[in-house]
């Protein structure tokens, strides 16, 4: 986990200086006050044809949960979109902070350490999923059927599956859920990071690396349903955010703003964008409804209650 801090430290330092100097650039005078003054503004990729949709790598679908609005965007923009699909969390937070994406689709504890170390984005929109109507998901807390854990505080002294570092439902809302229960989230129990939400609820199904564990709802319901794990617990957390790059072009930006800050699934189907399973695909990304950074001060407060998680530090 040090090296993962030591790493957003750095980059962190490295984007500022990159965001310096861009912000020193301006379009040269032309002596004619009447000449139309060229729009300024840079993509990720290089050209003004193509944007670059970053996406947290969240199951090993990604790219096909997050299609549908990787298409929206191509249509209300005309551009091409080329996909960002990071590795792990860590590195959709590095691509933000060297400006490798134009858009993305973050969650909020990702979000909170781009902006932590310095990425150049701006949230505008928070996500819908499911039947839910205002931004928000579940995190759920659930165990091996076999396992005998019927409470959080049953949780400690085992190993347990979290997500990653860096995941707000897999580990920063885990982390708050285990400590008012009693367990201290990273001493008091050995913590299994899993890369990915389908990961760790297949992990706890097993009940071979871990016995319980942490998921998103859209992954652990089915498997609730199904009886491979137990829930435990759930609770809300933020709406995961969208963010643009504020080194767009102003016109780019107010079109993302306007056609992706209080949209529904529906307005994606009218726009042309074919999607095989509805319900599947709106238990990811039902709609969008407003937000700004200030949204995302329950997640700065709830890390200051967390020092003990070396990614709140």
């Amino acid at each position: 986990m040090k090296n993962t801090a030591t790493r957003l430290a750095s980059l962190g330092a490295a984007a500022l200086v990159l965001a310096a100097l861009v912000g020193c650039s301006s379009t040269p005078a032309t002596g004619d006050d009447t000449a139309p003054v060229a729009e300024t503004g840079t993509y990720a990729s290089g050209d003004e044809g193509t944007l670059v949709f970053g996406v947290v790598p969240d199951t090993e679908s990604t790219q096909n949960n997050w299609a549908p609005l990787g298409d929206y965007i191509a249509e209300i923009t005309g551009k091409k979109v080329n996909f960002f699909e990071a590795a792990d969390y860590t590195a959709l937070i590095e691509a933000a902070i060297a400006g490798k994406i134009d858009v993305a689709a973050f969650s909020g504890f990702t979000y909170y350490q781009a902006w932590k170390n310095g990425a150049e984005i701006t949230p505008f929109a928070g996500q819908l999923t499911g039947e839910l109507t205002e931004p928000g998901y579940y995190s759920v807390a659930i165990a091996n059927p076999n396992a005998g854990i019927t409470t959080l505080a049953d949780f400690a002294g085992k190993n347990i599956c979290f997500v990653s570092e860096t995941s707000t439902s897999g580990r920063l809302f885990p982390s708050k859920a285990l400590k008012e229960a009693g367990v201290d989230p990273t001493s008091g129990l050995t913590p299994v990071f899993a890369g990915k939400h389908d990961a760790s609820a297949e992990k706890v199904a097993a009940g071979t690396e871990c016995v319980a564990g942490f998921a998103e709802d859209a992954v652990a319901d089915p498997m609730i349903e199904a009886g491979e794990v137990v829930e435990i617990d759930r609770q809300l957390v933020p709406g995961a955010p969208l963010v643009y790059s504020n080194a767009l072009p102003q016109s780019v930006i107010d079109i993302l703003v306007d056609k992706l800050s209080d949209m529904t699934f529906q307005d994606m189907v009218d726009a042309g964008v074919e999607v095989a399973d509805v319900d599947a695909a709106k238990e990811w990304f039902a709609g969008t409804k407003p937000v700004d950074d200030s949204y995302y001060d329950q997640i700065r407060d709830l890390c200051a209650e967390l020092p003990e998680l070396e990614t709140c530090q």
